[in-house]
């Protein structure tokens, strides 16, 4: 990638934009700190990167890399990592505990599933319960449940794609898997992924970052153009 942006004809016979397309930089465990640079430039974002903070970002890409994560497919969790690794902010709430329960009634052939989440959301307490056709549709209500007497706004974003994908298939029932989770207001969708052992954390991960997108995705990108100038 940085011969590439150095001088773009030493890897493309042609100019993509010619025939309409775009060059596109991914960001892998493979990345080098010229991928980093060039995807956060694409945000509006420039990094310096000589800068230590640039290096930290890089250094926590790979690690989460390693454990499965994929941020080309997944570019507002790649702004959220960028935004925490580099910028002060408050966090969206803070969790105390989360739990699911899956029930099978044999008499009525019937699947029920319920989440209850316990916060804590500009200084008080926010219990709520959720029920759903499964696990992660009532982890998300619950989870609104808890947030939307907080952030009215809530009520504009939407759950719009769920995708999954188990990683080193060869553990059976114990691989580790990737949520992405596409989400969606009345301007734009963005995607956001989660990693864990187990479905439900993945989930949450992913879900929690898919909101917290929405409802910072201007003061995210503000603060990010903000930070930049200083890092130059």
């Amino acid at each position: 990638v940085s011969a590439v942006l150095t001088n773009p004809k030493t890897y493309e016979h042609i100019d993509p934009e010619i025939i309409g397309n775009k060059r596109r930089v991914v960001i892998s465990e493979l990345s080098g700190t010229s991928n980093i640079i060039f995807k956060a430039k694409e945000m509006g974002i420039d990094l310096n990167k000589n800068r230590p903070e640039t290096r930290k970002i890089l250094s926590s890409i790979k690690e989460l890399e390693n454990q499965g994560y994929q941020f080309e497919a997944a570019e507002a969790s790649f702004e959220i990592l960028l935004w925490k690794g580099l910028c002060t902010r408050d966090e969206l709430f803070d969790l105390i505990y989360w739990k699911t329960t899956v029930e099978y009634n044999e008499r009525l052939k019937e699947l029920y599933a319920e989440a209850v989440i316990k916060l804590i959301v500009e200084g008080k307490i926010s219990h709520s319960v959720g029920d759903g056709n499964g696990p992660v549709n009532a982890m998300d209500k619950a989870l609104r449940s808890a947030l939307s007497n907080h952030f009215p706004s809530l009520e504009k974003i939407h759950l719009s794609d769920y995708r999954v994908r188990v990683l080193g298939g060869s553990s059976g029932t114990g691989a580790g898997v990737r949520v992405l989770i596409d989400h969606t207001d009345s301007d734009e969708t963005w995607t956001t992924l989660g990693v864990s052992s187990n479905i439900i954390e993945a989930s949450y991960i992913a879900l929690v970052d898919g909101i917290e997108y929405g409802l910072r995705k201007e003061k995210i990108r503000k603060d990010l153009k903000e930070i930049s100038k200083k890092l130059l």
